[in-house]
């Protein structure tokens, strides 16, 4: 019998196929030769554990499939993608598409230098956060603004800076526990401050606030519990209940509203959702927000609020730490100018633009779509239906907002078969399986997506 270990060709041999070279010269000759080894020592320990006849590829057979390998190996995890599950802030895949105008601003910062921190004026050394402080103190009234890397390092850094070692007075109804592992608690207790709880689960009164404070106090707090709800027999102080006590007793009120509503949410059907303007106007001394969520800009953390003490949260050790980059205060500020004219902000910030769309708009672009996916022969059939899309992000988790999604089921695979076919496409598209029916929600799919959602499906 023949030994099959002399049939295998060698490494030079297949750097030799066309295959190879194709791939040489996209990748590099070292991580070929690497991978090529590592195939070879593969192959050669299956060979060890057959039984009987083997019949070794040829050169040219082993080679596409280390090409093969290695393209699929080489493909980035991080990739565009087309979000097709109506979820509108879907953190899997990366919350709030950004606008043209923060793109640009982005792309145009990056290229090369920026002036992050001189002045063009006067040609001295600046702050960063100038890019973006005018901006936030215009939109919501404050008299100050910084900017950290996240919401969860904003609170963070606002409750070191103001209140280390001192009580921060919470009600226990509103001790929020995010995704990632991220508990209000822990982050109080990561921050030097001390938590002091008041109130119930459901019902929380300013007199529980006002009979917690004493000498130890160092600010009340209220946050937003934008991911749950609790309902029934309920009661929660307001935050003009709670700064009217501040000012009382001379204690700082921290708002964390979350989500960052700008505008008010309820002309899109959502309701209930507090904007940072209404905190700023009862008179707050400090407003937490994201800037990635109901704004639609890049990630990032934003405090607002009274002068002193936006200031010493800008001077805190920590706050190097938890600073944002050029690309993110570019990103922001030009997110920021879109919210100046609101009918603007609706067309050209993708997450208002998706919220605005009708229905109507979205059923006429189903029904263009509607056609070249019923022709193909691998779907039993391909609908228009009316469904309803979720904001997510952690926002007002118990509302929808009405939509159009298309309805597939397959004709011989499963559907979840499907989805992953879909999902590991060139263009990969995430839709959601509901009613054993695979659905792709036009209202989170841009306008401009639309071919290459068809194409994609397509190519299958």
């Amino acid at each position: 019998m023949d030994n099959p270990f002399r049939n295998l060709p060698s490494v030079n041999d297949l750097l030799e196929t066309p295959a190879l070279k194709t791939v040489v010269e996209r990748v590099s000759h070292n991580v070929v030769v690497d991978n090529v080894r590592t195939f070879l020592d593969d192959f050669r320990t299956k060979l060890k554990t057959k039984s009987g006849e083997f019949s070794v590829p040829s050169a040219a057979e082993m080679a596409n499939s280390i090409a093969t390998w290695i393209s699929s190996e080489d493909k980035p995890p991080l990739q565009p993608v087309i979000n097709g599950t109506g979820v509108i802030l879907h953190t899997g895949l990366g919350r709030a598409p950004l606008a043209e105008d923060a793109i640009n601003a982005i792309a145009d910062v990056s290229r090369g230098y920026a002036s992050v921190e001189v002045s063009l004026e006067s040609g001295k050394r600046s702050h960063r956060i100038d890019a973006v402080k005018k901006l936030l103190c215009e939109l919501t009234g404050a008299e100050a603004a910084a900017v950290a890397n996240n919401n969860a390092a904003a609170t963070l850094l606002t409750l070191a800076a103001m209140a280390t070692g001192q009580e921060v007075i919470v009600s226990r109804g509103e001790l929020i526990e995010i995704g990632g592992s991220y508990r209000l608690p822990d982050v109080m207790s990561a921050s030097g401050a001390v938590l002091k709880e008041v109130g119930t689960t459901n019902k929380t009164r300013v007199s529980d606030y006002e009979n917690a404070i004493h000498e130890e106090t160092g600010a009340l707090m209220k946050v937003h519990t934008s991911n749950y709800v609790v309902c029934g027999f309920t009661e929660a102080a307001s935050i003009d209940e709670l700064v009217a006590l501040g000012k009382k007793t001379d204690v700082p009120v921290i708002d964390d509203v979350g989500s960052g509503a700008l505008i008010d949410f309820s002309k899109y059907g959502l309701t209930d959702e507090p904007t940072i303007q209404h905190s700023i106007k009862a008179g707050a001394d400090v407003i937490l927000f994201s800037g990635d969520k109901l704004i639609g800009g890049p990630q990032c953390g934003i405090v607002v609020g009274k002068e002193k003490y936006i200031e010493k949260i800008t001077k805190h050790p920590m706050m190097r730490a938890m600073r944002v980059d050029k690309m993110t205060l570019a990103g922001l500020a030009a997110t920021l100018r879109l919210y100046r004219n609101i009918d603007e902000a609706e067309e050209k910030v993708p997450l208002l633009a998706m919220l605005s769309t009708t229905m109507d708009s979205l059923r006429s672009r189903a029904e263009r779509m509607l056609p070249r996916l019923q022709a193909l022969a691998y779907f039993q059939s391909v609908e228009i239906v009316e469904a309803q899309s979720m904001l997510g992000g952690g926002s007002i988790p118990t509302q929808s907002v009405p939509t159009i999604c298309l309805q597939v089921k397959p004709q011989s695979i499963s559907v979840q078969q499907l989805s992953d076919q879909i999902r590991k496409s060139e263009s990969p598209i995430f839709g959601r399986i509901q009613n054993d029916a695979y659905y792709l929600d036009l209202r989170t799919i841009l306008p401009s997506q639309d071919l290459r959602v068809i194409e994609a499906i397509s190519s299958l």
